[in-house]
């Protein structure tokens, strides 16, 4: 681990390549929000889709506290940060790039046969490969590849080798695939048995819609156990709407976006719905 001044300073560096950086805790996940800012409280829209009006001086709400302020960056609240982070992050859709995650030598070969050659990082396992232009972030596109640009983080591991190519149709392609299907629960009893003409009450805001905005919360502030976390979040959505038929294909597409954000793959994400429905019978 870089000590604070070192992350600090680099972070500063990076900022001024025009990137905007976030530093990430323990386990390489962005810091949890502050307790005025935890499950919406301060305003900001649920589980981070844009930037929300809130302006906490902390680093909270992930990808979307990045920036390249410097006295944002070396500000009291921010520097504590630094001091307990791990590593060092940046918003590449920030920053107008796109980051092609290679995580193994397989997908590295792939990339390598098919797509126009570009700006290198070496990573861990494999190899980030930097585009100029920013797209939708999407992961497991192909087995071993994740796309992160726009709503979402890339750790900064370096300047990286080679020119910087333009965002090739190619790479557009892969995220405009079709999703593994989505099971969405059971349709059933959409209106309750004696109540015909009346709505079930789980379609008010204030019930389904706070439900699934609190379960994708739970989800995105998850920092450890992400699988168990999926799971158990899946669970108390069907419990307590699985047998009404409020669910829609919409809201069950909404949890998988969440899990999917955390590095869930389509399947992970399907085998828990299912896991869960039959837990409950359903």
């Amino acid at each position: 681990m870089e000590s604070t001044f070192d992350l600090m300073n680099v972070a500063l560096a990076v900022a001024q390549r025009g990137r905007p950086v976030l530093p990430l805790a323990v386990g390489k996940l962005p810091f949890g929000n502050c307790g005025a800012c935890q499950k919406s409280r301060c305003g900001d829209r649920p589980n981070m889709l844009k930037p929300g009006p809130c302006r906490c001086p902390r680093p909270c709400h992930g990808w979307a506290a990045a920036t390249t302020d410097p006295r944002v960056i070396t500000s009291p609240h921010w520097a504590a940060a630094w001091r307990r982070a791990e590593a060092l992050a940046y918003h590449p859709g920030g920053a107008g790039l796109t980051v092609l995650d290679l995580d193994n030598a397989d997908a590295v070969a792939w990339a390598r046969e098919h797509l126009p050659a570009t700006l290198t990082v070496a990573t861990t396992r494999g190899e980030h490969w930097l585009y100029r232009g920013a797209m939708r972030s999407r992961n497991s596109v192909r087995p071993g590849i994740d796309i992160k640009s726009t709503m979402a983080y890339a750790r900064w591991l370096g300047p990286g080798i080679g020119a910087i190519a333009a965002l090739p149709d190619a790479v557009r392609a892969l995220a405009a695939k079709e999703p593994a299907p989505v099971r969405p629960a059971a349709q059933v009893n959409v209106v309750p048995p004696g109540a015909a003409g009346r709505q079930c009450r789980h379609r008010t805001p204030a019930y389904l819609d706070r439900g699934i905005d609190m379960a994708e919360q739970r989800i995105t502030e998850a920092r450890e156990a992400i699988h168990n976390t999926v799971y158990r979040t899946f669970l108390a959505v069907l419990s307590a709407h699985g047998r009404c038929g409020c669910l829609t294909d919409a809201h069950v597409a909404r949890l998988f976006t969440a899990a999917q954000a955390k590095g869930e793959s389509p399947r992970h994400c399907t085998d828990a719905w299912a896991n869960a429905r039959s837990k409950l019978g359903l």
